[in-house]
């Protein structure tokens, strides 16, 4: 990993990407939806404030564990600006998606347990479709499709 000099308090886009592993293209992604944000010099080119590279590891970090960036954004939103987050930010955040990531664990879980069952059956209708239809009532009356007529 390239070292910059603490002398250097903005980054190029091209020093961003080095030091965080983000693809120069991922960065301008998380610029457009808000995530981070740069200056520009006279000649058009982007300076991120060094604070920058904390910001995108705490998305790629909460990325990892399946945050979707609107959340993200919402997370980075309530940081006072110019301050990175810290081991208390994300403690404090990774809290608050820990009910949503445990919800996910669960369906992932349901999914992977009940693969087997459903693949080329066809049906949408069985009584234990973890996959395609999971509270299908009528597929308690049985496999197959059903025809609801209506007296």
């Amino acid at each position: 990993m390239p070292q910059i000099s603490y002398k250097i308090q903005e980054l190029t886009v091209g020093q961003l990407s080095a030091r965080s592993g983000a693809a120069v293209s991922a960065l301008h992604f998380y610029e457009t939806k808000g995530l981070i944000s740069s200056r520009r010099t006279a000649g058009n080119q982007r300076r991120y404030d060094r604070d920058a590279l904390r910001r995108v590891a705490f998305i790629r970090a909460a990325q990892r564990v399946g945050i979707p960036l609107a959340t993200i954004r919402e997370a980075l939103a309530e940081l006072p600006d110019e301050r990175t987050p810290n081991k208390e930010d994300w403690a404090r955040l990774s809290e608050t998606w820990r009910g949503e990531l445990e919800q996910r664990i669960k369906q992932l879980t349901r999914l992977r347990d009940h693969l087997d069952d459903c693949i080329g059956c066809g049906c949408l209708s069985l009584a234990n479709c973890a996959l395609s239809n999971p509270d299908d009532l009528i597929g308690m009356q049985g496999a197959g499709s059903r025809l609801l007529v209506e007296s």
